[in-house]
């Protein structure tokens, strides 16, 4: 897959603080893999002894919650890092990564990375300023839970994939996801997923091509209640 710093992936997370030495030394220890569409990265209370930076493709965030259901916290997409939060703070994963569709990803070990953030006060800095990101995010997702309604959550889930991700050639969703992942992503039981989805295409702001979405109306989506 490539020496790290020639890799342009780089560009879009922390490692663009690392040095040209550092990235010639992590380049020399990392390992690059395929993940297919399905496979669990890495499992919830799994031990991380490194960290995955995504080349290719999409996985899902998600913590199994007290009555067996699986909510999504977060979307990694091509350019991020996973596993950043467990490696700081020496504690298992709290939440699982499944790859969405065909994944590239390499993997840097814990000991390499640990190492830079010691001596890097930058590559630190750009670490942090990432994970209070997240932090910012997961605040979002709680608030909005709290005050806003599945229809509403829908539709901003709906656009957030649309921006994030784009489209394929037919103007369908570019991230083909299961109604039992929107559930998850919103935080409800998929029949009432299944339900506001089908209140959307009637009302004309989405159409269904097989179990592919496509959104007509993104205007009528953001006006949502």
């Amino acid at each position: 897959m490539g020496k790290c710093e020639q890799c342009i992936i780089k560009q879009f997370n922390s490692l663009k603080a690392l040095t040209t030495s550092e990235l010639v030394r992590i380049s020399g220890c990392k390992t690059s893999m395929k993940i297919k569409k399905g496979d669990v990265i890495f499992e919830e209370g799994e031990t991380i002894n490194g960290v995955y930076c995504v080349k290719d493709g999409i996985c899902k965030l998600s913590k199994l919650s007290a009555n067996g259901k699986d909510q999504i916290v977060k979307m990694v997409v091509k350019g991020q890092l996973l596993g950043q939060r467990s490696l700081i703070s020496d504690e298992s994963s709290n939440l699982q990564a499944v790859a969405l569709n065909d994944m590239e990803v390499c993997f840097i070990p814990k000991s390499e990375i640990i190492n830079d953030l010691q001596n890097n006060s930058k590559f630190s800095f750009e670490v942090l300023k990432e994970m209070a990101n997240d932090l910012k995010e997961a605040d979002d997702v709680i608030v909005n839970m709290a005050q806003k309604s599945v229809r509403e959550r829908l539709a901003e889930a709906l656009i957030y994939i649309h921006d994030s991700f784009g489209t394929n050639p037919d103007g369908t969703l570019s991230v083909l996801l299961s109604r039992e992942d929107f559930a998850n992503i919103v935080g409800t039981a998929t029949e009432s997923a299944i339900r506001v989805l089908s209140q959307f295409k009637r009302e004309g702001l989405i159409a269904t091509i097989g179990k592919q979405i496509k959104i007509e109306d993104i205007d009528g989506l953001k006006r949502v209640e």
